[in-house]
């Protein structure tokens, strides 16, 4: 099979001979958004992230089988994928542990007041915080209960809180007392300290979290985004923050992106914000050549 394999792939290049020896030519380009390598008729494979944003996947007529460097497929027109037979499978599983480790410090964070800390740090300041909250006990709701949801529950179980899911497919989960539906989001909302997003970005999904959702939550929540920021209805967020009925956000994702330098989440005491970084993580480059590996392997044999 000829594959066509980009720079998102981190560490691709010194993959090439392996991939070569399982009998698959390799054309390689570092950047998405540059010229083809090569004829996109012939290409029969992709290994990438958002190549698709740059080059209509129409021009690739001979694709058979796409792999993506990312959990979410929102960036692969997949209506399309799937009316053509085209085998489209994502990094799952490659991103959960940092994402959740990411999940967790910005809660703690939070909760520890480690900002007020370090301010007092900068202005050697010795000022001590009587009344810190505890995590034990508490109450976390994770919505979306796929890998990196699952990997956001063991850890706030850890911790001694009681963790429910909801999801579009209830049922029994690791680590959760239960999952519930959809349609009982509310329910979640009203009973949890800690609201932890990791849904995919979907039709039904798109400012899933909206005014009315953010006035269900329980006062003083804490809510934390680490899917996609479309997801989130993001002046619902700044009106839930404002009115102080959340006690603060951890967010790494966000409708725009880059986030405006003039957007108000930036000047927020009680507001965390990283530039969608949650997903970094040292054992990425081993976890994502194992699932490709995996895939690429499974397809062919087929």
């Amino acid at each position: 099979m000829k594959l066509l394999i980009t720079g998102a792939f981190g560490g691709a290049k010194e993959h090439i001979p392996e991939i070569e020896a399982m009998g698959h030519e390799v054309v390689f380009m570092q950047q998405e958004k540059d010229e083809l390598p090569a004829d996109p008729r012939t290409i029969e494979g992709v290994i990438g992230n958002g190549i698709f944003l740059h080059h209509p996947i129409e021009a690739f007529t001979s694709l058979r089988f796409i792999q993506l460097t990312a959990a979410g497929f929102d960036r692969v027109p997949m209506e399309y994928a799937v009316s053509r037979g085209i085998a489209v499978r994502n990094a799952r599983g490659v991103y959960s542990v940092p994402m959740a480790e990411f999940a967790l410090a910005g809660v703690l964070a939070l909760y520890k007041r480690t900002i007020l800390f370090h301010n007092n740090q900068k202005n050697h300041e010795w000022v001590k915080m009587r009344d810190l909250p505890e995590l034990g006990g508490r109450n976390a709701a994770v919505f979306g209960c796929g890998s990196v949801g699952i990997e956001c529950a063991k850890r706030l179980a850890t911790f001694d809180m009681c963790v429910r899911g909801v999801d579009a497919v209830p049922g029994e989960r690791p680590y959760c007392r239960e999952v519930l539906p959809v349609e009982e989001t509310e329910k979640a909302l009203a009973a949890s300290d800690i609201i932890i997003c990791t849904l995919p970005l979907l039709p039904e999904t798109v400012h899933f979290f909206d005014d009315g959702r953010f006035s269900a939550m329980k006062d003083g929540a804490v809510f934390v985004n680490i899917s996609r920021g479309a997801v989130v209805d993001t002046e619902a967020l700044i009106r839930a923050l404002r009115s102080g009925k959340l006690m603060g956000a951890v967010l790494d994702v966000f409708e725009e992106e880059p986030l405006s330098e003039t957007s108000p989440l930036w000047d927020m005491e009680n507001v965390l914000i990283s530039p969608h970084n949650s997903f970094s993580g040292e054992g990425n480059r081993a976890r994502l050549w194992e699932v490709f590996r995996e895939n690429l392997r499974e397809f062919t044999e087929k």
